[in-house]
């Protein structure tokens, strides 16, 4: 089979049910949706699987949503039917909740890095915020986007936030402090004395 068709070459490309030239801000949008789709393919390679089989499960489900949610935006047709669901938003909810549960308590900004599948994690959050302004972008130029999608890369990308911190704190690797950074973030024990608590 082929992988050359040759119908790109004068600069425009193929959407599901219009031809619109390679720097169309749609094809933006849904090509950084592939490009973080890379990222998280290695940041799986880089977490070993013993410790991390539900972030690795995770992010494969993620993957598969990342596809769905770049067909959706490549889909201008009368008849689009989206693939991406409200309820992979509630799942991401979820595990958010339940991974900064797991990390170490946060109280100043920290700075990309620690161990390398943290590293690679941070670099998957910076393309999905990313890929999110420019879907923003989109909808201000007028075009039509599904809202799931938007909703989705703004959960995902907490969600990457999350996971690379876990990641740090389950191979012993502590986050790197912002060093000129106040305490923007109340932990539980500053809760509980502000609530009265011990």
């Amino acid at each position: 089979m082929g992988i050359y068709t040759r119908t790109g070459d004068k600069g425009k490309t193929g959407l599901i049910g219009a031809r619109v030239f390679k720097d169309n801000l749609r094809v933006e949008a849904y090509g950084t949706t592939d490009e973080l789709n890379s990222f998280i393919g290695k940041a799986m390679t880089e977490l070993p699987e013993g410790k991390f089989a539900d972030l690795l499960e995770d992010l494969e489900t993620i993957q598969h949503e990342l596809f769905d949610g770049g067909g959706d935006l490549a889909n201008v047709s009368d008849k689009r039917t989206d693939k991406l669901k409200a309820e992979s938003v509630d799942v991401l909810e979820r595990r958010i909740d339940e991974l900064m549960a797991e990390a170490p308590e946060l109280e100043r900004f920290i700075l990309p890095g620690g161990s390398a599948p943290s590293a690679t994690l941070h670099i998957c959050r910076t393309v999905a915020r990313r890929g999110e302004r420019q879907i923003v972008r989109l909808i201000n130029s007028g075009e039509e986007v599904p809202e799931t999608v938007l909703q989705y890369l703004n959960r995902l990308s907490d969600y990457l936030f999350a996971a690379a911190r876990v990641a740090n704190a389950r191979l012993g690797q502590p986050d790197v402090e912002y060093v000129r950074s106040a305490k923007v973030f109340r932990n539980k024990t500053t809760k509980k004395k502000e609530d009265g608590g011990e």
